[in-house]
């Protein structure tokens, strides 16, 4: 298996790998941060359903249009709000249904699409090669302080 078929597997087994790590946890431990000032297990997943979210436009806006502007927002600011509190069940669905349509659209990608080019305003240039990378990686890091932070508590 190639480098980048690794990386969009991984993308692909994100939502099963996501409930294994939060299978059995109830409320309060799903609202238990991973480390001091760190986020909770449901904050981890509305999270990744905004950020991956966020990843999918982008990709299809680097598909689409020459050298677009990728739009940034403030994902600490995002985690503080109301609906991160709110129950996973809708954030699960959507990373389920997303990285599906992330995998799809990765998958169908041409040789000459990897290299095509946006602009990320604290980031600079990226292409979709750089959007494979992060967010094949992100999931799985979240999915690890998730894993840390029972490891940690005896769950």
């Amino acid at each position: 298996m190639s480098e980048r078929a690794e990386k969009i597997q991984a993308i692909r087994t994100l939502p099963e790998e996501l409930l294994k790590a939060i299978s059995g946890l109830n409320d309060a431990q799903l609202d238990t941060p991973y480390r001091e000032g760190g986020w909770s297990p449901k904050q981890i997943i509305h999270h990744l359903a905004d950020s991956h979210m966020n990843a999918f436009v982008r990709m299809k806006l680097l598909l689409t249009e020459d050298n677009p502007t990728f739009k940034t927002y403030d994902q600490d600011a995002w985690a503080k709000a109301p609906d991160y509190r709110s129950n996973i069940a809708t954030s699960l669905s959507i990373i389920a249904g997303l990285q599906l349509r992330m995998t799809d659209l990765l998958n169908t990608a041409a040789e000459s699409d990897w290299s095509r080019s946006a602009n990320h305003p604290e980031n600079g240039t990226m292409t979709l090669d750089d959007l494979l990378n992060i967010y094949s990686a992100h999931g799985r890091n979240h999915v690890e302080q998730i894993l840390s932070l029972r490891k940690q508590r005896g769950w």
